[in-house]
């Protein structure tokens, strides 16, 4: 009887630890993060919508969007391993992987790899209506909002303006995120802003509402010698009606944005990830405008960097790459 006792005793206590043991499996979760930018882009409320589609649908993964200083510091973010993924526009992506471009004295990030390209950034220029302000020569001597520092948009800023023979030195620049450009160019305190995000913004439907606004057009024979030097850029126009202050289309440029995240993820969980984005995208379509431009037939476009390999896995099953 006792013999028949402890065997029982042994029995349940070995169930017991096996119980606990199959909780904790099973309980286990993944955390991930996603590098957007400031609140008043596009970055941060697809990212949001993203994190919360690859909760929902990748078993066992928690994703966060977190705000940021958008592309060079989203770089510089996984570089330093201080976050898993991340968006970032594919000229500021590449140039920081090979350093080159602007960054070809800064210290190369070699971790980066690509899981997708996602929309078009397009780089939206304007100044108070009123100000003289009709060209991008007419920005000399003014107040501008560039971007927040290492963000992609303080770097196409000073390209652009290079291209018209300019520098930072004759604008007086400043670097602010979008939600402070928004507040100061309302309140009078800035005279023109960069924006280089997808259209519409809400940054800018806000600063509209409350300010006259009038969008600097790019000149068509600068915008092809921007194009030719700096491949990642391609013309593009606003078209009319996006904003209520755009009445014509306005000839600019875009660069893609990509989704980028560290080489040491998983394989399983980076596949995982890209086909819950190309199975569910519909999800970020409702989200935001620039949701029907994020397509699997433009998923490689501007993609300057090495696909990690759980998403060239996904890509390869697909036929998009053999």
């Amino acid at each position: 009887m006792l013999k028949s006792k402890t065997i029982l005793i042994l029995v349940l206590a070995i169930s017991l630890v096996m119980g606990m043991f199959s909780f904790g499996i099973a309980a286990e979760k993944t955390f991930v993060a996603i590098a957007t930018g400031g609140t008043g882009g596009t970055y941060y409320p697809l990212g949001g919508a993203l994190a919360q589609m690859l909760s929902n649908f990748v078993e066992g993964l928690i994703v966060t969007a977190q705000s940021s200083n958008a592309s060079r510091a989203n770089c510089n973010l996984i570089g330093r391993g201080q976050i898993e993924t991340a968006f970032s526009q594919a000229n500021v992506t590449y140039w920081s992987y090979t350093g080159t471009g602007i960054y070809a004295n800064e210290p190369v990030i070699t971790n980066l790899k690509g899981i997708a390209s996602i929309y078009p950034e397009t780089i939206q220029i304007f100044a108070r209506k009123g100000s003289g302000i009709k060209t991008m020569e007419d920005l000399r001597g003014k107040k501008v909002g560039v971007g927040a520092p290492n963000s992609g948009n303080v770097c196409d800023a000073e390209i652009i303006f290079a291209f018209h023979g300019l520098t930072f030195d004759d604008i007086i620049p400043e670097y602010i995120d979008y939600n402070e450009m928004a507040q100061r160019f309302i309140d009078g305190q800035i005279d023109a802003c960069f924006f280089t995000t997808g259209y519409p913004s809400s940054s800018i439907i806000d600063m509209e509402s409350k300010r006259d606004i009038e969008f600097i057009s790019l000149d068509s024979e600068k915008v092809k010698g921007l194009v030719e030097k700096y491949p990642y850029y391609g013309a593009v126009t606003i078209p009319s009606g996006i904003y209520k202050s755009i009445t014509e289309p306005v000839l600019t440029v875009a660069t893609p944005a990509l989704w980028i995240c560290d080489a040491k993820l998983s394989p399983t969980l980076v596949y995982k990830m890209t086909k819950a984005l190309w199975e569910h995208r519909d999800i970020l379509e409702a989200v935001h405008y620039q949701g029907r431009n994020i397509t699997l037939d433009t998923a490689l476009d501007g993609m300057g960097i090495p696909l990690h390999p759980g998403a060239e896995l996904y890509y390869k099953e697909v036929g998009l790459i053999k």
